[in-house]
């Protein structure tokens, strides 16, 4: 079993028993006022276990079983089994710090999913591999095609402020996910912009 199935397990389990439980619920979710006055820090974490609804959950999962296990096979040599596991902990924190410390105050805003962690292993598989074929709701487009359109999206929507999606998340955890394979392998970056100009 590897370890990103592990992680889909666990996230499952957690987010169906806090859709039956609201205290679980609130007791996991990022609630910056929890985090700075009551020291919660696991918050920061946590978050990512929890869901809104089954479809956030299926989503996620989906993602993360199709694109993790390509990741965690290619890291595991370099940080092992360990490193991969703190890998996807730091694509949560990534992910997330930025949009803690602009609403650190704000006792309205809340956040949850993992997204963040998604997007980071999405695009480190997206830096690894730029002309694989991604299927985005049945509609195959060459990855670094995704790549582009998910980043224009989740600006536009970031800036605009519209909906309850934490696009800011999305953003810094693709961000996470391109750095940290950078600093792993640095060869990265030169094989990337190689690979852009053979496409396949």
């Amino acid at each position: 079993m590897t370890i990103t199935i592990i992680i889909i397990a666990i996230t499952c389990v957690v987010s169906f028993f806090a859709f039956k439980d609201q205290m679980l619920m609130q007791r996991l979710i990022l609630w910056p006022p929890a985090v700075k006055r009551s020291r919660e820090y696991w918050r920061l974490v946590s978050y990512g276990l929890v869901h809104a609804d089954g479809q956030h959950l299926l989503f996620n999962m989906l993602t993360l079983y199709f694109f993790g296990q390509f990741v965690e096979q290619t890291f595991e040599p370099a940080i092992g089994e360990i490193g991969y596991v703190l890998f996807y902990i730091g694509g949560l924190l990534a992910s997330i710090l930025p949009s803690y410390a602009k609403n650190e105050n704000n006792p309205n805003y809340r956040s949850l999913g993992a997204s963040g962690a998604v997007s980071a292993i999405v695009f480190a598989f997206i830096l690894m591999n730029p002309w694989a074929q991604i299927y985005f709701y049945f509609f195959p487009m060459p990855a670094i095609i995704y790549a582009a359109l998910y980043i224009g999206y989740s600006v536009y929507m970031d800036h605009s402020g519209r909906g309850n999606v934490n696009h800011s998340a999305h953003l810094w955890g693709a961000a996470y996910g391109v750095a940290f394979t950078l600093v792993m392998e640095p060869s990265r970056f030169s094989a990337f912009f190689r690979a852009l100009g053979h496409p396949s």
